[in-house]
């Protein structure tokens, strides 16, 4: 699939013509300017859903190769991306949880249930589950659309959708009417989650990932910030609207002023990153093209994207990992307060004590994320996360029903706090992995997006495992506890397959070199590599001077 359009004409400098121009031309391609100046007129975009200009990409992609810098400008150039880039995605993300989680805090409060007509757990787990209908059924195809328009206009859709979504359940009345806005909530939401973990990889390189998606894309700042704000506005009350209903009001409204900020500031991809100096653009992209070389453009279709990822085992793999562990974050997410409140607390009470889970579980995210990627260690780390998990859930089915003594009551909270970070820890590192185990970009962007979507159709049926309200959800946590171990399991499969690969390529690389030396040339080597491109089906841009390396090529090294 060409995703971008090409209406920048390239006109030689002037500086060219003139008699010493190599040595002006020589001095820009080591400032990384030459193809960028060479770009002459404005990008333009017909209409809103036209995709952005190639040309430019392709100038910032020729500078990059060239480009000379010291590690203080890399540096630096990071910390722009870092205050525009992340600071965007942190706070758009935030949003995307209150909106999609508020019902969980809402729902101990008796007025919300009457208003809604919940009058038993089977309505409210209904209400929960057909969130992820279309969720599911448009995740890929939103992230295909993503890279086709590019991410500003996308996140803008998705924020406008979800927010006005969520704007409606305030005066929304009836049980039809919750189903039907939690339906549409899924559906500006599908996309956003795997279409962000796409979106930063175009910024940072694969061992920075995981620390910055600890930052943003995980539940735990946005649960304690949620909780926080819960605590407060459900005391609200006027004439026209009452606490629970300041809830959604509140929450929904900042996210309709996102999605402008969104589209506005947030660039689509670095190469039209506007924040960024000419030579700075020239540095974002090289730093990244030697790390793994994202293609903004190019490469494997929808479709292609797709048939690559479902005969990947890896995918398959993760997608286990994703969907067990989920099970976890998609009940605990909405029944958080409820939990607590069963404990014994009152409705107001149960908002504010789930703050310090979400406090604590950040710091667990954050420091998992930060060592994960300082030791370039992906699976040791989902194995420990998900082993906390477990032993909280195990916990909690164990002091289930056992009464409601200072010390049942404190084993139960303390153990939610297991439950917490684990379960939120494993989205960036999970998730950062996936990233790191799909190439080219066109299948990176698939992947996320397959893994997102299958494992979120688990997920509709995630909130029946808290089907037994009567026995304190004993059975639902047992379930959930089993699925964290099948989690545990299958990242132990995966981290081994990898390390297999990454030593059966490292023998083959080393055969070719010998063979390459036997043959005092490089016309053997480049033959060797041609053969093993042709047995494992990669096609001829992924072993360019300027293509992505496939992750099928035996030169590309896994993250284990």
């Amino acid at each position: 699939m060409t995703a971008l359009s090409s209406s920048i004409r390239m006109e030689p400098r002037q500086s060219e013509k003139c008699e010493g121009g190599d040595i002006v031309k020589d001095a820009a391609l080591a400032e990384g300017t030459f193809y960028q100046s060479r770009a002459a007129g404005a990008t333009k975009r017909r209409h809103f859903f036209s995709p952005p200009d190639a040309a430019l990409a392709d100038a910032v992609n020729q500078d990059a190769d060239n480009v000379e810098y010291t590690e203080e400008e890399e540096k630096a150039v990071r910390h722009k991306i870092d205050m525009r880039v992340l600071t965007l995605v942190v706070s758009s993300y935030i949003f995307n949880q209150f909106d999609r989680t508020n019902i969980g805090n809402a729902h101990v409060i008796k007025a919300f249930n009457e208003n809604f007509g919940i009058t038993d757990n089977n309505k409210w787990t209904l209400a929960l589950s057909i969130f992820y209908v279309g969720y599911c059924i448009l995740e890929m195809p939103a992230n295909v659309l993503q890279r086709y328009i590019g991410a500003n206009r996308f996140f803008f859709l998705s924020l406008s959708w979800w927010g006005i979504a969520s704007l409606s359940f305030v005066y929304a009345k009836g049980y039809a009417g919750l189903l039907v806005l939690r339906v549409l909530l899924g559906i500006g939401e599908a996309g956003y989650y795997a279409g962000m973990i796409y979106y930063l990889s175009f910024w940072y390189k694969r061992s920075e990932l995981a620390m910055r998606i600890s930052l943003c894309m995980t539940g735990t700042l946005p649960g304690a910030i949620g909780g926080l704000l819960a605590f407060g506005l459900v005391r609200a009350h006027t004439s026209l609207l009452t606490g629970w209903q300041f809830l959604f009001l509140i929450e929904a409204i900042p996210t309709l002023i996102m999605a402008v900020a969104v589209l506005l500031l947030l660039p689509s991809f670095p190469f039209s990153a506007t924040f960024l100096t000419a030579r700075e653009r020239a540095i974002a992209q090289a730093r990244l093209n030697r790390d793994h070389r994202p293609q903004s453009h190019g490469g494997m279709n929808g479709w292609a994207g797709f048939k690559a990822v479902v005969n990947d085992v890896n995918a398959w793999a993760l997608m286990i990992i994703y969907a067990s562990f989920n099970v976890g974050v998609a009940t605990i997410s909405y029944f958080l307060p409820t939990l607590i409140n069963e404990l014994g607390f009152s409705p107001l009470s149960s908002q504010g004590l789930t703050v310090a889970p979400y406090a604590v579980g950040w710091f667990m995210v954050f420091f998992q994320a930060w060592h994960s990627d300082r030791t370039r260690d992906r699976g040791y780390h989902i194995m420990l996360s998900t082993a906390v998990s477990c032993v909280g859930y195990i916990v909690l089915a164990a002091l289930a029903g056992r009464g409601t003594s200072g010390r049942m009551i404190g084993g139960r909270y303390v153990a939610l706090f297991l439950v917490v970070g684990g379960n939120y820890s494993l989205f960036p590192l999970v998730m950062s992995w996936a990233a790191n185990v799909f190439s080219p970009t066109s299948k990176r962007g698939v992947g996320t997006a397959f893994i997102v979507s299958i494992s979120n159709c688990v997920s509709i049926a995630s909130p029946q495992i808290y089907f037994d309200a009567e026995r304190d959800y004993r059975d639902g946590h047992a379930i959930a506890a089993a699925c964290l171990f099948a989690s545990f399991l299958s990242a132990f499969l995966l981290r081994t397959r990898l390390a297999h690969l990454n030593r059966r390529n490292a023998e083959r690389m080393r055969a070719l070199a010998a063979g390459g030396a036997r043959d005092s040339g490089s016309e053997h080597v480049e033959a060797g590599e041609k053969k093993v491109h042709e047995e494992d089906g990669v096609a001829a841009a992924g072993s360019g001077s300027g293509g992505e390396i496939w992750d099928s090529d035996p030169r590309y090294v896994f993250m284990t």
